[in-house]
């Protein structure tokens, strides 16, 4: 039989003299299958140039080999990476990815994570906006790994880093240089790692005796123009800071060529979050290395692992803290030098 367009199945089967049955199994690699009938089928899959239909076949597996991934933002440098090592490891398991990006806003992430649902996705991964985000939605038991922040779905599994206790480690790293004036810049308080970092800051004041004060706690670094204007207002104050704790990769893409450009390059920084050229600045900067490819890699071998061998069993329990530490390169490590107010931030 030579090849023929639209092969179906049945086809196949009839080429390879086999059941329709034992056909679907070769297909769905049922290792019931004898070696000799699994290489027969396969090469009449070959010979009639069959190609699987993936609605079709996920409507007889229950499940489709896709696994849906709902983000913040796909275009956040920490995001990005943390995407594309949990799609190249998925991918090696022999799993497509779909990805979508939620913006933070709650109606747009359930309506995201329900499509995923309906298209019989194998598993989610999700970055949820709060902790009860997908609360009453019908996930019809898929296996569902948080990512990033803690997110609450029967049988569900969250991969995180100690965002509190980390952010507390670096504010008390710029401390014991003998900062006592120390900016946190950051988005706003909308998700719950901001929260906590913000917390944590708070935390190292008070053990070291500090009392803080509400002008160094911006938690208004939208964007770059607004981290410039920021970095103004800090430097314009009557006492100005001698340190900056930035809480996100994003705030800290803004930060250092802020501090560049009006000539702080004296100002200690320490910034929650590695990303690219950091140790190669002038001073190198000094970060919590808050790894988007580690948690990223933990995510999807989380997700693996409930999808070979599906469990109400937890492997390493409902929350998976991903270890991080501090990564002194200098800027984190400037003593502390009064300074007067600096130059207005330009380009």
């Amino acid at each position: 039989m030579t090849a023929m367009k639209d092969a179906t199945l049945r086809d196949v089967a009839a080429h390879a003299g086999v059941s329709i049955k034992t056909a679907s199994r070769v297909l769905n690699d049922d290792p019931r299958v004898a070696d000799g009938t699994r290489a027969s089928v396969t090469a009449s899959m070959v010979a009639l140039a069959y190609q699987p239909d993936p609605t079709a076949r996920s409507l007889r597996a229950g499940r489709d080999r896709t696994v849906g991934v709902v983000v913040e933002s796909i275009g956040d440098v920490f995001v990005a990476a943390l995407v594309a090592q949990i799609e190249r490891l998925l991918a090696e398991a022999g799993y497509q990815v779909l990805v979508a990006s939620s913006y933070r806003e709650l109606e747009r992430e359930r309506s995201i994570v329900s499509n995923f649902v309906q298209r019989r996705c194998a598993g989610l991964i999700v970055m949820p906006s709060s902790l009860d985000a997908l609360q009453g939605m019908p996930l019809r038991g898929l296996p569902v790994v948080f990512v990033d922040r803690e997110g609450s779905a029967p049988g569900s599994q969250s991969v995180i880093v100690n965002d509190r206790d980390l952010a507390r480690v670096a504010t008390s790293h710029l401390i014991a240089q003998g900062h006592r004036r120390i900016a946190l810049m950051s988005d706003a308080l909308v998700v719950d790692t901001t929260r906590h970092r913000h917390e944590g800051y708070l935390d190292a004041l008070r053990d070291a005796g500090i009392e803080s004060d509400p002008e160094l706690i911006r938690d208004d670094c939208i964007d770059e123009p607004r981290v410039f204007s920021v970095l103004d207002e800090v430097f314009a104050l009557d006492e100005p800071p001698t340190a900056i704790f930035s809480a996100n990769t994003r705030v800290s893409l803004g930060i250092v060529p802020g501090l560049h450009v009006a000539g702080r390059t004296d100002m200690a920084l320490v910034a929650f979050g590695d990303f690219p050229m950091a140790a190669s600045l002038k001073p190198a900067v000094t970060v919590i290395d808050h790894s988007p490819a580690r948690i990223g890699e933990v995510a999807a071998r989380t997700l693996l692992a409930r999808l070979i061998e599906p469990s109400d069993q937890l492997q390493g329990g409902p929350v998976i803290t991903v270890p991080a530490h501090l990564i002194e390169r200098g800027s984190g490590e400037i003593p502390a030098e009064p300074r007067s107010r600096s130059p207005r931030v330009r380009r």
